[in-house]
């Protein structure tokens, strides 16, 4: 239990205190009321005595009495009612509330501190009154009157007279059977006559012979005369004397508005304006008859000055004005008005007169009396009890259970039996502090009520002899709680008097307190408060005081109970509010919320929140309600669906009432739904249009497409591309790509631009964390704007314009938002900035409300009587969310590593800045599929949608190879498709027949293809008419597509770049991104090689004829549809070879490839003639057509070339890419390039093809090309990039690297390919071997040189067979002459050795044996080129 101002060995004293009655004059009556007083509210403050009194007990022994008091009241001679005194006590508890400011204990247990109110001063209050105000019984004499006072005044006419009326009026109430209250302690009653002597108006000679009078008649113990009223009222105003009565008063008269609002009445009366909101938790139906007729008429205490208007003239009838006069009276009134510090110490004197010479003579007297009947009584009937019991029951009474009792409380003693006589004289004695003899005498008695089974006089005795050994001085027994148990049960199951089972709990839990048995004491308080103990009110605000004090036990032990604490001040919360009690039961409710806060209780933690809430709402403490429903809704609450409404409809209710208070305050910020602040996102500009029939827009940016950062990479860089072109080779410092969407992973350090009159558009992630849906109605941004001039010129004055100028600044008004049950969900809200300046986005701005009807359990069902996209919202408010990012987190300096520092996240702050051209980019007939290498025209076409007229307009793209805008001149790009039969993407010219295996050549520069010496072939400009396009103006362009090499999908970027015409200082360019995505399926795959021819003559007579190897096969799967492929040209490009002529053998005109077929091709290349190659800059190249159909494709011009020459040019860019190789020696590095380049050759082969498909039972003609790019003689080459097989493991050595530097040697192959060799002789050889034995063939080799610098060359004609094989295949054979030649060669030079052959036998002979050793003549390595690739040159010898 809670500490209390009193300790129990004074509380109890207090709380059982002689009883005195006083009977008034009126009269004497209206002196007192001068004061606003009755006569026995004017002694209340004095009823304690400041002296120790002394009288002696029956064995004559002097008794000590200690701060003795008494208590006077006025007699009433009916009991009070229940209703009264139930209205009392709930007035009481209401009216006593913690102290405003008042400092809280801080107690720690275990890892909670709480704030506990140390003391329950309501608590005190109740139970003073609870005692006070209990009604006299006939099983106990403790507050039965002793004595009488009999008041009149001096004043009256005939006042002696007046004293016997009173005695008379006193005899017939106390002995006329009419009246059963109030009750008496022993039948002659001391009688004390006091005379009331008004100072300030009375005769005060006439006032002392009055006394003599009396005081002859009545004798000097008994008389006394007072005199009060030593001023009159008006002059109170001059000095201030103290108001002792106040304190006491107060709590009898709380009927004063306040108390009244907090009690149940006024909320019955008004509980039905929001009955659908608020049950009163279980209160309405439990006052049903209002106020009981008695209250008003009656005073609710037993003594009369409860209400100081009631006072007696005459016994039975009661003067008594209404309780709303009452309330009137109370308010502002001085009581003691009249009366002196003297007349003070007057009372006081009287009262100690009256308690030395009237009361406690009598009561000593009384106690003799008492102690004499029973001493007689036990000679007497002693003896003859004792030996009936023994003749009839043996010699021992068992003690019986009370569970085996009969229900005897039924039975009464008349008054005169000796039993009570003994309890009379306990009950004395405990009055006046004689706790032995009290306890002694309790013994006694409640041994005799437990043999006469009368249980209710067993449990009073009980009760009273367990209180008597506790007070008993130098405690000689132990306290006996197993009495008080005993007490409390027959009480309570036997007598069914709850009123006196309570009055055991409090004074046996304050005792078990007071011996620290906290456990005890809860368990005992916790035993009286279950619910169907108690019916009715009184029972709830029972129950809650003393589950509040059980709590305050649990709190207070050795190691104090939290949870248990807590639990049962929600208990006692609960009960309080079943109470009316609603400050209290909030008050509970708060203490128990510091034990269960952040714990992980969510539903308890739910309850009590949106029990303060509704208790707060009631209270009229409309922001604690707001907050505590907030708790409810903000955490991740683990109600059910139809809690969570009702809470958040709770809620909306509230916020409401809070809102209507204060219409024009600032809009409260709404709790729900939960905003993702980092999740925001910004676009700026116009929302994509969308695909128009054959018109596709480009994709460029929105907020649909998800983040990627390899891609957002990739932008950046065909940007930094694009502006370092611009800006000839630099990126500008200053340079920072344009952001059109921001968001978390966008860098937003800085201030981002967005342009007047194009939309801003703002996406906000919402989720709903409740089982119900949420309905935002009306949301739209919330913004600040401020207005500027980045010309220069700054506004000096700036003006700040909040949400609600549309001139500056347009909002896009939602007008509903509906998120169903935890669901998380974008909504993109727009601005539309009308001037330039800097805008701040501060949050959004919405009335948060929830569908009226049900939604299914998953959200997905329709709701009931709602019209589509209409929602019916029963209730909503208006508020605002603020969208605060924190910045990403800094790391770059110690110190910003050392702490937490975020940097800025300037996205929701975007400067306005001024008009610039917007470009939108449409594309027509824009394939989505294509063959690998097929050629597709489409158109595109550029509009200017701004008021701006841009220029400069370029695209960048990663893919340059995969389209073309055609040729810088207008001759090499075909007009339109019509022109050209079946509508050909190509320049095409018809031919002759004959002209079919013969080359047709022409020439063209790369440059006119805009790919020139060190340009960025990825930028290409676009070539705009005037290269200015108009605001509104909208231009075609065609543009060729070649579907890439490698089936699969692929994804193009494109990055069109543009300027504005005039210059602007905030964004110099901008951009617009497209990504194609084209699915290619697989068509032809073509390899080539190349071969020296071995035949050396020529037209020129020079040597360097080729021969080029091209093998086609079919691997096209059919499920593009197509039937078959037709080879119809192919051409080469090259600086310095042509293919001169088709030497296939096959006459098969038409190359027709089905499905998986394989043709082979082979073609005569010859070298150009000096003057083609040399006369135009090296960037000029040769083009030679052949042609297998009747339509010549004109290779040179676009788009043949176009891509020819952007396959090419990243195809060196691949290569470059490769890491080259460390310099080594010069002199050797030169050599080993001479060799090199011997082998090299640079020719490139194009394709072109037809592809014949069917589809929807219409043929197509698709067409293409592949180019192959010959590098190197004998090696194959590919037109699409083989994959890399992943080399094998290996396992690791360690090696100590010798010599880093690398092996210079040149391959087998370049130095086979140094000098070209070759033999010439007769095929067959005709010898008569009878007429001479050896045949000499005459045999000439002949020696190319294919490099461009000197060589020596070694020819060794010395047999050296590799192999007895070859020797057993073709023989042997010798060479004549010299077996060793030395020669030099000049660039390029061909030399012939006459050589002879010698042969004896016939047969078959290779003639290829001669080795020659080559190298180059400034060198010293000689190097052996191999002849072992050639063909065997084989002769065959016959006899003739």
């Amino acid at each position: 239990m809670a500490q209390c101002v009193q300790s129990v060995q004074e509380l109890i004293p207090d709380s059982f205190v002689p009883c005195v009655a006083a009977l008034c004059s009126d009269e004497a009556e209206r002196l007192t009321r001068r004061n606003h007083l009755s006569f026995a509210e004017l002694l209340k403050p004095f009823s304690r005595l400041t002296s120790e009194v002394h009288m002696r007990d029956p064995n004559n022994q002097l008794h000590i009495i200690k701060n003795l008091k008494i208590a006077v009241s006025n007699i009433i001679t009916q009991p009070p009612q229940p209703g009264a005194i139930r209205k009392l006590l709930n007035d009481v508890v209401s009216a006593s509330q913690p102290a405003e400011g008042l400092v809280a204990n801080v107690i720690t247990a275990g890892d909670y501190d709480l704030n506990i109110s140390a003391t329950t001063p309501w608590f005190e209050s109740y139970r003073e009154t609870f005692l006070q105000s209990m009604p006299a019984s006939d099983h106990e004499f403790l507050n039965h009157y002793l004595a009488c006072m009999l008041v009149a005044s001096s004043s009256e006419a005939e006042p002696v007279e007046q004293f016997s009326k009173l005695s008379q009026e006193q005899h017939r109430i106390q002995h006329n059977s009419d009246y059963s209250y109030p009750k008496w302690f022993i039948p002659n009653t001391l009688k004390y006559y006091v005379l009331l002597h008004d100072v300030s108006a009375g005769d005060e000679q006439r006032a002392d012979s009055v006394y003599e009078e009396m005081k002859q008649k009545y004798g000097t113990q008994c008389c006394y005369l007072l005199k009060i009223n030593s001023r009159t009222s008006n002059r109170a105003s001059d000095e201030q004397i103290p108001d002792p009565w106040s304190q006491y008063l107060q709590k009898n008269s709380i009927q004063n508005q306040e108390s009244y609002e907090d009690g149940p009445y006024a909320i019955t009366a008004n509980k039905n304006s929001d009955s659908n909101l608020f049950s009163l938790d279980g209160l309405d139906n439990e006052v049903k008859d209002g106020l009981p007729n008695n209250f008003r008429t009656h005073s609710l205490q037993l003594d009369q000055s409860s209400d100081p208007s009631n006072s007696f003239d005459g016994p039975d009838h009661v003067k008594s004005s209404s309780s709303h006069e009452t309330k009137k009276t109370n308010t502002g009134i001085i009581h003691g008005a009249c009366l002196t510090l003297t007349d003070h110490d007057r009372i006081r004197q009287f009262i100690q007169e009256f308690t030395f010479r009237g009361l406690l003579p009598h009561i000593e007297k009384t106690i003799r009396q008492l102690n004499d009947q029973l001493i007689s009584r036990k000679g007497l009937s002693r003896s003859l009890f004792s030996a009936t019991k023994k003749w009839f029951s043996g010699s021992k009474v068992p003690e019986k259970s009370i569970n085996e009792l009969k229900n005897t409380s039924g039975l009464l003693y008349p008054p005169e039996a000796p039993e009570l006589q003994i309890r009379k004289m306990a009950d004395l004695c405990f009055l006046v502090q004689h706790y032995d003899l009290a306890y002694s005498c309790y013994h006694t008695a409640k041994k005799d009520f437990l043999n006469d089974q009368a249980m209710l006089y067993a449990a009073g005795a009980l009760e009273m002899a367990a209180v008597s050994a506790f007070l008993q001085p130098g405690a000689p027994r132990p306290y006996p709680a197993h009495y008080m148990d005993t007490a409390i049960q027959t009480y309570r199951d036997i007598c069914k008097n709850m009123v006196l089972a309570e009055r055991c709990v409090l004074l046996s839990a304050e005792i078990l307190k007071s011996q620290s048995k906290y456990s005890e004491a809860a368990a005992l308080l916790i035993r009286l408060t279950s619910e169907n103990t108690w019916k009715g009110m009184d029972s709830d605000l029972r129950s809650a005081l003393l589950l509040e004090q059980a709590a305050h036990c649990f709190i207070n032990m050795k190691s104090p109970m939290v949870r248990k604490y807590a639990f049962h001040m929600i208990l006692a919360g609960h009960r309080f509010s079943k109470a009316g009690q609603k400050k209290h039961a909030l008050r509970c409710y708060c203490q128990a919320m510091q034990v269960y806060k952040g714990k992980g209780w969510s539903l308890a933690e739910d309850h009590i929140n949106f029990t303060i809430g509704r208790q707060s709402y009631t209270l009229r403490q409309l922001d604690n309600a707001v907050s505590a429903f907030r708790h409810i809704l903000i955490n991740e609450s683990k109600q059910s669906a139809p809690q969570q409404g009702a809470f958040l409809r709770e809620y909306l209710y509230v916020y409401k009432n809070v809102s209507q208070l204060s219409p024009d305050g600032p809009l409260p910020q709404l709790p729900l739904p939960y905003i993702n602040s980092s999740a925001t996102r910004l676009f700026f500009g116009h929302d994509r249009r969308p695909a128009d029939g054959e018109k596709q827009a480009a994709t460029h940016i929105s907020l649909d497409q998800e983040y990627d950062s390899e891609s957002s990479q990739q932008w950046r860089e065909l940007e930094e591309q694009v502006v370092a072109v611009v800006n000839k080779g630099v990126i500008p410092s200053n340079f920072h790509p344009i952001q059109y969407c921001l968001n978390s992973y966008s860098d937003n350090s800085r201030f981002p631009l967005a342009v007047v009159e194009e939309p801003i558009t703002v996406e906000v992630a919402f989720r709903n964390p409740l089982k119900v849906p949420l309905l935002l109605t009306d949301l739209s941004l919330l913004w600040k704007f401020q207005p500027k001039d980045f010309s220069g010129m700054d506004n000096e004055e700036v003006k700040e314009l909040v949400t609600g100028e549309p001139k500056m600044i347009g909002t896009e008004v939602v007008s509903e938002f509906l998120i169903n049950s935890e669901e998380s969900k974008v909504a993109r809200l727009k601005l539309f900035p009308h001037h330039i300046g800097e805008l701040h986005i501060l949050g959004v701005v919405y009335n948060l409300g929830t569908i009226q009807g049900s939604v299914t359990v998953d959200g997905i069902g329709a709701l009931p009587g709602c019209h589509t996209g209409k929602y019916s919202s029963s209730m909503s408010v208006r508020g605002r969310q603020d969208l605060e990012i924190q910045g990403p987190r800094l790391n770059n300096t110690k110190e910003e590593k050392t702490s937490i520092k975020y940097g800025p996240d300037r996205r929701l702050d975007p400067i306005i800045t001024e008009e610039m051209p917007l470009l939108e980019v449409f594309f027509i007939h824009f394939p989505t599929g294509l063959l690998c290498g097929e050629i597709r025209k489409a158109y595109v076409e550029f509009v200017n949608v701004s008021k701006c007229p841009l220029t400069g307009l370029k695209v960048v793209s990663k893919r340059p190879e995969f389209f073309t805008f055609g040729g810088n001149t207008a001759v090499l790009t075909p007009l339109s498709p019509s022109a050209s039969e079946n509508c050909s993407a190509y320049k095409t010219v018809v031919t002759e027949s004959t002209s079919m295996c013969t080359a047709l050549i022409s020439s063209a520069s790369s440059l006119d293809f805009g790919i020139g010496i060190g340009s960025q072939p990825e930028v290409i400009p676009v070539p705009l008419p005037d290269t200015v396009l108009l605001p509104g103006a909208s231009v075609q362009l065609p543009m060729w597509l070649r579907g890439p090499d490698e089936e699969g999908v692929h994804e193009i970027n494109f990055l069109f770049y543009y300027e504005s015409v005039k210059k602007q200082p905030k964004i110099r360019h901008r951009i617009l991104r497209h990504t194609a995505v084209i699915c290619t399926s697989r068509s032809l795959n073509v390899r080539a090689t190349v071969c020296r021819s071995n035949s050396l003559e020529d037209e020129e007579g020079r040597g360097g004829n080729m021969l080029v190897f091209v093998d086609v096969e079919n691997i096209n799967t059919s499920e593009a549809g197509v039937k078959e492929f037709h080879i119809v040209q192919v051409s080469s490009s090259s600086k310095h070879w042509k293919l001169q002529k088709s030497v296939n053998l096959s006459e098969n005109k038409d190359a027709k490839l089905a499905s998986r077929e394989k043709g082979k091709f082979c073609f005569k290349a010859v070298r150009c003639k000096e003057k083609e190659a040399v006369t135009q800059s090296s960037e000029k190249y040769t083009f030679a057509d052949i042609i297998f159909g009747n339509e010549q494709i004109v290779s040179s011009a676009s788009p043949c070339a176009d891509f020819f020459h952007r396959s090419l040019s990243s195809e060196l860019k691949k290569s470059r890419a490769q890491p080259s190789v460390h310099k080594v020696k010069q002199s050797l590095e030169d050599a080993v390039r001479v060799i090199q380049k011997c082998s090299e050759v640079d020719l490139n082969i194009v394709i072109l093809w037809k592809a014949y498909v069917v589809e929807d039972s219409k043929q197509l003609i698709l067409e293409g090309q592949h180019h192959v790019i010959l590098h190197t003689i004998g090696k194959e080459a590919f037109s699409y990039p083989q994959k890399q097989e992943p080399p094998e493991m290996e396992l690791l050595k360690f090696v100590r690297p010798e010599n880093t530097t690398v092996s210079s040697r040149p391959s087998v192959e370049q130095l086979s390919s140094l000098i070209k060799t070759s033999l010439h002789y007769p095929e067959s050889f005709n010898h008569p071997f009878h007429q001479k034995s050896l045949c000499f063939v005459p045999v000439t080799l002949l020696l190319s040189n294919c490099s461009k610098a000197d060589v020596d060359v070694i020819v060794d004609l010395r047999h050296k067979t590799t192999s007895p094989e070859a020797l057993e295949i073709h023989g042997s054979f010798t060479w004549l002459g010299q077996t060793q030649y030395k020669l030099q060669l000049k660039s390029q030079e061909i030399h012939s050795l006459q050589l002879k052959a010698c042969f004896v036998h016939t047969g078959v002979y290779n003639l290829g044996t001669p080795r020659v050793f080559a190298k180059l003549s400034d060198q010293v390595t000689v190097f052996e080129t191999n002849q072992q690739n050639s063909m065997p040159a084989l002769i065959i010898i016959n006899n003739v």
